[in-house]
Parts: structure tokens; sequence; C-alpha cells
């Protein structure tokens, strides 16, 4: 079993990011934290988890734990920030393919839409990352799915990791976490939410 994850090692921060259809974005994540991504279609939030794991052309600074992305290799960053996109890429026809151990011999094209997007976190899970990007990982799942990946969620950020998790569903933001951001014409800003008498910032 990996090891828990160092809590003084897991700290994002992103600084002055421009992409295609944002600009000058500033935000920090710290170990064990959980910050919602909210805002309307087509803002960009994709493209901004694809921009911080420099999938995407981008202009800014990107840092974990102080050390810039420049320092790293793409491969390396790629595994210390692990992006789950809204439709997750299976590239081999079994599931056990995608794992170097402990997983079912299952075929990828029989497994529901729920499987799939649970066994794609688990995949980027097994990868030890220090940040989890998530991209609507619960989009169009049933109550029960949904609970199996709030909860593997929430355990990666007991650990110490920290959490970038973009979501329409606002309910949704209020259970998973502590703060929400929302991206809207370019740029991002605190969301204006607040329940039992705690503000979102």
């Amino acid at each position: 079993m990996d090891s828990p994850i160092e809590k003084s090692s897991s700290r994002l921060e992103v600084r002055g990011l421009s992409g295609s259809v944002f600009r000058d974005v500033s935000l920090s994540l710290a170990a064990g934290e959980c910050v919602a991504l909210t805002g309307p279609s087509g803002s960009g939030k994709s493209v901004l988890l694809r921009a911080i794991v420099d999938l995407d052309p981008n202009a800014g600074e990107v840092l974990l734990d102080g050390e810039s992305r420049a320092g790293f290799t793409p491969s390396a960053w790629r595994r210390a920030l692990a992006l789950v996109p809204a439709e997750p890429a299976w590239w081999a026809e079994r599931v056990v393919e995608h794992f170097s151990h402990g997983a079912e011999p299952w075929e990828v094209a029989r497994c529901s839409s729920g499987e799939r997007q649970r066994l794609a976190l688990l995949r980027s899970l097994a990868l030890a990352p220090r940040v989890l990007l998530l991209d609507e990982p619960t989009a169009n799942l049933d109550a029960d799915s949904r609970g199996r990946v709030e909860t593997l969620v929430d355990k990666f950020r007991g650990e110490g990791g920290a959490v970038l998790w973009v979501t329409h569903d606002p309910e949704q933001a209020l259970r998973v976490a502590g703060r929400r951001l929302e991206l809207a014409k370019g740029g991002l800003s605190p969301a204006d939410v607040e329940t039992e008498g705690q503000a979102w910032a």
C-alpha cells in the first residue's frame, strides 16, 4: 500500500496564468484542501485544468510545494498533478492493461459510464499524485456511483492531497469543497455563496 501523502508536499500555487479563454488566473490549494471550480458552460474550466497540467498552451507560473513546474519533466509533472477528464481516455481493451496490478480483466467497452469514471479516478490515484484536478468526475452518474467517487476523493484529501474539482452541481460543491471559485468572462473570482454560517471565498 502506498504511504500517506505528506501534507507539506501538496501545495499548489497558480500565478497569473493566461490561456486561450482566460487571463491572469491566480489560485492556491493547500494540502488537504478541496476547492470547487464552477462557472457557466464554455467559460474555460476544462481548459484551465489542462493549462495547469501543461497540456494546453498557457503563460504564467504554476508551482508545487514552491517548485516551479519548469523544474519537472512533463511526465513527472503529470504524475504529481493527476488530471481526470470528463471523458477519460482508454488506450487498451481491458481494464487490467491500465493498471500495474490488482485490476479486473474486464473489457472497458462493457463497463458502465459510472464504472469507467471510478476506474479512471482509481487509475490516477494509483500513481500516488499530490494534486487531483477533477473535471466533472460524477457527471451523469447515479447517486450511488457519485457517492463512491466523492468518498474516494475525500480519502485522498484526508491523506493530505489537494483537490481542484470542476462541478456544475451547487449541492455537490457544498458537500465536497471548503471553498468555491467561479470562472466567468475570462477571470476567476470567489463564488458568492454562504451556507450554514460558512462563507465560501
